[in-house]
């Protein structure tokens, strides 16, 4: 599969050149603003960003460190474009890896885009399917808000009835289905609270979001209502036709499974106190099983108060 590439750029003899050279090898997807692009990572997250400064670093530096700022960003490798008549930004104050001087173009774009891609895949801690931040950043994240004292809820979300639909389909499609997950729940958060939000791939159907208390049941509906829109077009027609499919269960039964529903189970620091991360995963992760047992997708909060408190 070929690495996404997002250039932001409204030089057309610049985008011209970025396609000749990097479309054999690369997605490339072309945007012209930060604010298209911003929008964009939202809904998918690129392996890499490229950003034409357009003579003037300074036009773009509060954008590009505005995006970096946000957590779940903070990992996406950034590599500027520059113009050769003006001096380099200063690097402490810019948050990117790498840069290209515009009249290096032809010789070195394609190499650049290929080494700042390998040095992301290297050192970054994301899952490779849904480009979302993995384990280590999950538990970095919930670790330093409950040391700052800060209210804020957690979501554990799930998939059921996932692995029957990977039986039939196998795999790929399965890793369809995954991806879909996590870009509808990206994008649904992201759109509630651009600023302080966080989403994580813990891995296989595992997800997570941190949210303010106040959004974050409005955000667990919108993921409902898209991902239950969205899922059946992955089916066979005559699946989809039939509301689900013909499959085995754990025990090897075979049975019919509807379509495939999100659970998602929701804890927060608002009421209850967390003295460990794992005690809060696993308040929400109790939520998430109770909303398992409803029928279809569906969330359940944690409105349990702190005795102590």
């Amino acid at each position: 599969m070929k690495k996404t590439v997002l250039l932001v750029s409204r030089d057309q003899g610049l985008t011209r050149a970025a396609k000749r050279l990097l479309v054999s090898a690369f997605d490339l997807a072309v945007l012209d603003g930060m604010v298209a692009a911003v929008n964009a990572i939202y809904t998918e997250i690129p392996d890499l960003l490229v950003v034409d400064t357009g003579g003037d670093s300074g036009a773009w530096l509060e954008e590009l460190n505005t995006l970096k700022d946000d957590p779940l960003f903070s990992q996406l490798p950034v590599l500027l474009i520059t113009d050769e008549r003006l001096p380099l930004p200063r690097w402490e104050d810019l948050l990117a890896e790498d840069y290209l001087r515009r009249d290096d173009l032809e010789r070195d774009l394609a190499v650049r885009v290929s080494l700042a891609v390998i040095r992301a895949a290297r050192s970054v801690e994301i899952n490779p399917l849904t480009r979302l931040p993995g384990n280590i950043s999950i538990n970095r994240q919930l670790t330093e808000r409950l040391e700052r004292g800060e209210t804020f809820a957690l979501a554990y979300a799930d998939l059921s009835d996932f692995k029957p639909f990977n039986d039939k389909y196998g795999f790929s499609r399965g890793d369809e289905v995954l991806k879909i997950t996590g870009r509808v729940i990206l994008s649904i958060v992201k759109s509630r609270q651009p600023r302080g939000s966080f989403v994580g791939h813990i891995g296989g159907d595992d997800f997570v979001f941190i949210m303010a208390p106040e959004l974050i049941e409005a955000a667990c509906e919108g993921i409902i209502r898209a991902f239950d829109r969205i899922v059946p077009t992955v089916y066979d027609p005559e699946d989809r036709q039939k509301g689900g499919i013909d499959s085995v269960d754990r025990r090897g039964t075979a049975r019919f499974f509807p379509f495939i529903a999100i659970a998602i189970g929701v804890a927060g620091t608002a009421t209850r106190r967390f003295s460990h991360f794992g005690e809060l995963t696993s308040a929400a992760s109790e939520m998430k099983h109770v909303a398992k047992k409803a029928r279809g997708s569906a969330y359940r909060v944690d409105r349990r108060a702190d005795l102590s408190a």
